[in-house]
């Protein structure tokens, strides 16, 4: 049997293109080279407790046509994503809002806020002399003041990039969100969640009517399904993977940032009373502990489980062979990006999609947005 697609990676953009697809009547075929499905998605179930084996994921949007397809295929709890930052042993909350304000100078009300930004954002336009910003440490202090981008912002960044702030790009901090109202929901999108029994479970129920062959990498053509005769197994395909890959690096490999997790059990019902709490000073040397269960439990149903997961999630530079996670989109990458776009764009019978294939950063819901618009 020929199948109409062969969708090449098992992840957000692939199962929602497959549940389209076979919705439609189409014969579709998955395989990836990982055991499991799901992607970076993915959670590992552990001690009861469903673990972002990726890095935490939190799906937000203010799509009701997005929220109401993902929540037509699985139902999504009430988690809203309200991280806590901790700078030498002190917590504040994120993003900056009233709390934070309060945590670091002890005011009260928005208008006392806004005199304290304003102070602190005349300070560093004195120290500019007129000029523009030349890195990101003077853009910083320029939107948000000297205190937060010390506390907040200058170690957290050093460490995601592996580099001093002093020479990274004013571009990358463009503008930073500050409000003036006690709110420590980090997304301003109208729906958030997580799905209810994790993720796996809405890309399974994806994948339903639809074939998946699973520990099958694509690239290796001692594999029965491969990049050199996929045509005699599908008509289409649709590609998921890296982009300069596909084209065997052509014009060469395309550069990402990477992240790796230090994942144990804790012998205690809950260790640090929220999922994620950020370790803002350059000292210590992960950026993030997340703790998994409180994706997905509230309130006494947290007591019920007797032991908790965490995850120390450290920032590093990527080589290849490692997990790509972050798209670097310097004008370097991005020049070299577009030539392998170029080539894309000439494929009659090939799809790309997804964030490695696009060599785009994507939350998930333009992902589905962008697999439900392509046309099956």
């Amino acid at each position: 049997m020929k199948y109409d697609y062969l969708v090449v990676g098992a992840g957000l953009y692939g199962s929602v293109f497959a549940h389209e697809a076979a919705t439609r009547g189409k014969r579709v075929l998955v395989v990836d080279k990982r055991p499991n499905i799901a992607g970076n998605v993915y959670t590992e179930d552990i001690e009861g407790i469903h673990v972002h084996k990726y890095g935490a994921h939190i799906f937000h949007t203010s799509d009701k046509r997005i929220w109401d397809f993902v929540n037509s295929i699985v139902e999504f709890n009430r988690y809203t994503n309200s991280p806590v930052a901790n700078y030498k042993g002190k917590l504040y909350n994120l993003p900056f809002n009233m709390n934070t304000f309060y945590q670091m100078w002890g005011v009260c009300t928005p208008q006392e806020a806004q005199e304290k930004l304003e102070q602190q954002r005349a300070e560093a336009l004195v120290k500019l002399n007129g000029r523009e910003p030349a890195n990101l440490e003077e853009q910083a202090q320029l939107l948000i003041g000297k205190d937060i981008y010390e506390a907040l912002i200058k170690g957290y960044t050093e460490k995601q990039w592996g580099r001093p702030c002093t020479e990274l790009p004013a571009f990358i901090i463009r503008r930073l969100p500050v409000r003036m109202i006690f709110d420590n929901n980090y997304f301003n999108d109208r729906y958030q969640g997580i799905p209810v029994g994790g993720y796996n479970k809405l890309i399974e129920s994806l994948f339903e009517g639809a074939d998946v062959q699973l520990e099958c990498d694509f690239f290796d053509t001692v594999n029965s399904i491969n990049c050199m005769n996929w045509r005699g197994i599908a008509k289409k395909l649709v590609y998921t993977g890296p982009i300069d890959q596909f084209y065997d690096y052509k014009f060469g490999h395309l550069q990402y940032r990477t992240v790796v997790f230090e994942t144990c059990i804790e012998n205690t019902v809950n260790y640090q009373g929220n999922a994620v709490v950020n370790y803002t000073e350059r000292e210590i040397p992960y950026t993030r502990v997340i703790e998994h269960k409180h994706f997905e439990m509230f309130g006494a149903e947290i007591e019920t489980c007797s032991k908790t997961v965490i995850s120390n999630e450290y920032s590093i530079e990527w080589k290849p062979g490692m997990e790509p996670y972050y798209p670097v989109n310097d004008a370097q990458n991005n020049r070299l990006a577009d030539k392998y776009r170029e080539m894309a764009k000439a494929e009659t019978d090939i799809i790309f999609g997804g964030r490695l294939a696009d060599y785009k950063y994507y939350d998930m819901a333009p992902v589905i947005e962008l697999a439900m618009r392509c046309e099956v």
